[in-house]
């Protein structure tokens, strides 16, 4: 029996590593073509931890690009440090009838630093290479092997990742040693692992996905990630840059993190500790203390990354930021955090996967590359405040669209717990739009507006703070597509308090907006705030998402120019959906024109069945927009 599970495990790891494939493409068949730019003719992963601190890696994918929209496919990219070394890389090019047009040695890739715009400290190095083809289709096949010196984080698992692409084969292949127990969890795969032994007692688990079809770009879908098979991988112990460690829970990963990588890093120097305290002298209210603290942070330092060694993990110490007056999320969370306790506040470092898409922690499976970023919670008497150290114009306790509602990892004197940020209600994301515009007899236009901004929309305006007044008019004229639009002024107010939002304020003209054609003087009544329309989609597969809603409020009052009376009033207009709501109000007082605008988007699932009901209530509200007025010369 140990013979024949060996051979099993040797064969589902190296089996066709050897073998010639066939690259044609008219071996492809033609439900892999359907609505694919590239196709995935065969992945092979195999990772064999050998010790705690040396892991192998062999990769090989060979990849047909169908056309120009799928080049990204074609990119190899391989990234290296002190602690993973790349040990060989090749590639080859085959043409359409799967000939070799072309072999890519180790030289022919570009060495280049993988440190990003805003790091000053990161030892990672990238090899790539892209192919300059410009004859499809052609077949891109590569391998190389690296080896790593840590057990800690495993690459996830995932046979295809985006709309686009279809796969004729993937396998992943993972070997450790008797002695080396791992935790696996699979998300969407229709098989079931084999398991089986080396012929050293390895263990051997193998996961393989066949001939998965190109899945369909469709508008207001989920990430493509959570119905797409993968699997992740999980050490219960580990080494990493000599720091060892274990957990099986979120709960162990939490006293980890504590005891291993935060403690002794909340050291402070006396005279930094009398200037907080001084700081917040007077203040008797918790939350008003540590909005001081927060302030201050966000004056004092600034962001910079930090990523070598181990420091894509562990923060720096408190008193080293402190003095240098920079510090990635870590730094800069374990330093406000480090303040904070000065002046008696509890705090507690955060791990976050950030970005617009909203990512949770898996409940059932701790591992350590679900997070990409760190915030701090704050929790007091009454309810609990969060804040994003590494923004210098964030109002204390509001996240944004960046870290909101999703499950994180808060990292206690207990052991981690997973906790939910704030979620921003639908009515709290609201725009609100006051205008004024007086008409003229020649078409021209002069006016002031005014808008504010909360809830997630608190940060539309986010790129313009502290730009130069020419770039931020360039910016506006492209928010607001009025002809000949020429802006007289331009003000931005943030107000930072419990309850934030910003103010845009500014005075315009703009020549020529009204088409003047005899006797009749005709504008569109909204070109300041219109919807787009939403694509159809036939047979659609997946749910409708919307992932935040909102309420927009738009009053324009026009002036209307006393040569001319209005022909007729526009329609008013309800329109109700399950997706939100719309309405279109218009009224006439004396030469007074009044428009106002409300349109509601709910967030939530919808069943798939329901997209068209979404297009269409887009469709009604992109003609209601575009409604005109029509006067005549008195």
């Amino acid at each position: 029996m140990m013979r024949l599970l060996t051979v099993i495990c040797l064969l589902l790891a190296f089996s066709g590593a050897k073998a010639q494939q066939n690259y044609a493409v008219g071996t492809i068949s033609s439900d892999l073509k359907a609505r694919a730019g590239a196709v995935v003719r065969n992945e092979e992963l195999t990772i064999e931890v050998k010790a705690l601190n040396q892991v192998d890696y062999r990769y090989k994918k060979a990849v047909t690009i169908f056309n120009s929209s799928a080049d990204r496919e074609a990119r190899i990219a391989v990234w290296y440090d002190k602690s993973r070394h790349i040990k060989s890389i090749k590639a080859t090019i085959y043409n359409e009838f799967g000939m070799a047009m072309g072999k890519i040695q180790e030289k022919d890739f570009k060495d280049e630093s993988a440190a990003s715009s805003y790091s000053l400290f990161e030892d990672s190095r990238v090899r790539r290479f892209h192919p300059a083809v410009t004859s499809y289709p052609y077949t891109l096949e590569y391998e190389y092997e690296v080896r790593s010196k840590q057990s800690l984080v495993f690459p996830e698992w995932s046979a295809i990742q985006e709309e686009g692409v279809s796969l004729e084969n993937s396998r992943f292949t993972f070997i450790c040693r008797p002695d080396f127990d791992i935790r696996y969890k699979e998300f969407n795969y229709p098989g079931k692992v084999v398991e089986s032994l080396g012929p050293k007692g390895e263990k051997c688990y193998t996961w393989e996905i066949k001939n998965m079809k190109a899945l369909k770009e469709e508008p207001y879908s989920r990430d493509p990630s959570l119905s797409l098979p993968s699997v992740k991988v999980a050490p219960r112990k580990f080494t990493y840059q000599d720091v060892a460690g274990s957990f099986s829970d979120w709960k162990e990963y939490g006293l980890w993190m504590n005891q291993t990588l935060l403690k002794g890093k909340e050291k402070l120097s006396e005279a930094t500790l009398v200037r907080v305290r001084e700081l917040v002298a007077g203040i008797q209210d918790s939350r008003e203390k540590a909005r001081k603290v927060y302030e201050y942070v966000q004056e004092k330092t600034r962001y910079v990354s930090v990523q070598i060694g181990i420091g894509g993990f562990e923060p720096s110490p408190a008193d080293e930021v402190d003095r240098l007056g920079y510090g990635d999320c870590k730094g800069l969370v374990n330093y406000t955090g480090a303040l904070l306790a000065a002046v008696g506040i509890k705090s507690y470092y955060t791990l976050v996967e950030a970005g617009d898409n909203k990512t949770d922690a898996i409940p059932d499976f701790a591992s350590m590359n679900q997070f990409n970023h760190a915030i701090l919670c704050i929790p007091f008497e009454k309810d609990t405040a969060w804040i994003d150290c590494t923004s210098k114009t964030a109002p204390f306790n509001y996240l944004g669209s960046f870290t909101d509602d999703r499950l994180v990892l808060v990292c206690t004197e207990d052991g981690g717990r997973l906790l939910r940020t704030p979620k921003m209600k639908t009515e709290d994301n609201l725009q609100m739009r006051s205008v004024k515009i007086r008409l003229g007899p020649d078409g021209g236009l002069e006016g002031e507006m005014t808008t504010t901004f909360s809830g997630w929309q608190y940060n539309n305006r986010e790129h313009l703070v502290g730009e130069p007044f020419t770039e931020q008019l360039k910016v506006l004229r492209e928010i607001y597509p009025l002809n000949n639009l020429e802006i007289a002024s331009f003000q931005l107010q943030q107000d930072k308090g419990e309850h934030p939002k910003t103010t845009e304020k500014f005075q315009f003209h703009a020549r020529d907006y009204a088409l003047i054609n005899g006797e009749r003087y005709s504008i569109i009544l909204n070109s300041i705030n219109r919807a787009r329309g939403v694509k159809e989609v036939i047979n659609r597969k997946n749910e409708v998402y919307i992932d935040r809603g909102y309420v927009d409020i738009d009053e324009i009052v026009y002036k209307l120019p006393a040569e001319y009376r209005l022909e007729s009033k526009p329609t008013d207009q309800i329109l109700k959906s399950d997706f939100g709501e719309f309405s279109l109000n218009i009224r006439l007082v004396d030469d007074t024109l009044v428009y106002k605008r409300t349109i509601r988007l709910n967030e939530g699932l919808y069943a798939a069945e329901k997209y068209a009901g979404l297009v269409d209530f887009y469709q009604r509200v992109y003609n209601a927009d575009r409604t005109s007025l029509m006067l005549v010369r008195k």
